[in-house]
């Protein structure tokens, strides 16, 4: 063993690393490899783990922080605590995607007549199909301007049932979205779906389709976005993971990126943490 060697395992209880490498003219590259090779076992695992933070968090579009990524972890096979992976991903430079928070802008122009709200804002269900929420966010591009995207979520899962995106914020659009959840899900008499009070969700022609399958609409209170929270939070997911991250040719660029995060990323490999780090389809799975 070299001279050098031996003054570390002397000294190095006693002093810091800096004063062990200033006073034996190391570098501290020098020093730490060192100490790597007297711990070999420890410095594989956590190399393996560096190479699976970095792969667990670009498969999941750089969205992940330390807690999903620590329960990707767990759901692998690999053994480490929080505090170990946070550690690590500071060591890497990753960090989940931060952007501005959302601001609700209220909307002045509602009618003066009473909606009911039946939801309260209880977004838990026993199974499937007994709370759906629906809302609408819009997607910028360059040559077709705004487009916008509507969607349903079943708040049992939080499973995007139905989705679409179109170049006009319109009462089809929400009307097609409708019927499009209603023909991929077993719709059953007492079924909620809430919404904000926009005047597509106002319309008389939901309204009509609404009761063509005994679905009671309930609505949230005037100026009040909390009362939809579940969906909004999930636009808001949406824009940060996807949206912001890139810019969109036209509408059909724009319709692609968002199929493929609903249908591709978010139902079946993005999971959620109220649902107990489940996916949306795992969740659906349970009682099937």
């Amino acid at each position: 063993m070299k001279d050098w060697q031996s003054a570390i395992k002397v000294t190095a209880s006693a002093h810091s690393v800096k004063e062990v490498c200033q006073t034996l003219h190391l570098c501290r590259s020098t020093y730490y490899q060192y100490q790597h090779q007297t711990k070999p076992e420890q410095f594989k695992r956590r190399q393996v783990l560096y190479q699976q933070i970095r792969r667990i968090y670009f498969d999941h579009r750089r969205v992940y922080g330390a807690p999903k990524v620590h329960e990707e972890l767990l759901r692998e096979g690999y053994h480490a605590s929080l505090k170990l992976v946070q550690k690590l991903m500071r060591h890497l430079g990753l960090r989940s995607i931060v952007v501005k928070k959302w601001r609700y802008e209220h909307n002045n122009y509602i009618d003066q007549m009473t909606y009911p709200n039946l939801l309260k804002q209880d977004f838990k269900a026993v199974k499937p199909n007994q709370k759906w929420a629906a809302d609408i966010t819009y997607i910028p591009t360059k040559t077709d301007g705004w487009c916008y995207l509507a969607t349903i979520m079943d708040l049992y899962s939080r499973k995007i049932i139905a989705h679409k995106l179109s170049r006009h914020m319109t009462t089809e659009l929400v009307v097609n979205v409708l019927n499009q959840a209603c023909e991929t899900r077993t719709v059953k008499a007492g079924l909620i779906l809430h919404t904000d009070l926009g005047s597509q969700y106002r319309s008389t022609a939901l309204e009509t389709a609404l009761k063509q399958h005994a679905i009671r609409h309930s609505y949230s209170k005037r100026g009040y976005p909390y009362d939809n929270s579940v969906v909004e939070s999930f636009h808001a997911s949406f824009k940060k993971e996807e949206v912001y991250q890139r810019t969109y040719k036209d509408y059909h660029e724009a319709n692609l990126a968002q199929f493929s995060y609903i249908e591709g990323f978010y139902n079946s490999r993005r999971i959620i943490s109220a649902d107990g780090y489940l996916t949306p389809d795992e969740k659906e799975q349970l009682v099937s």
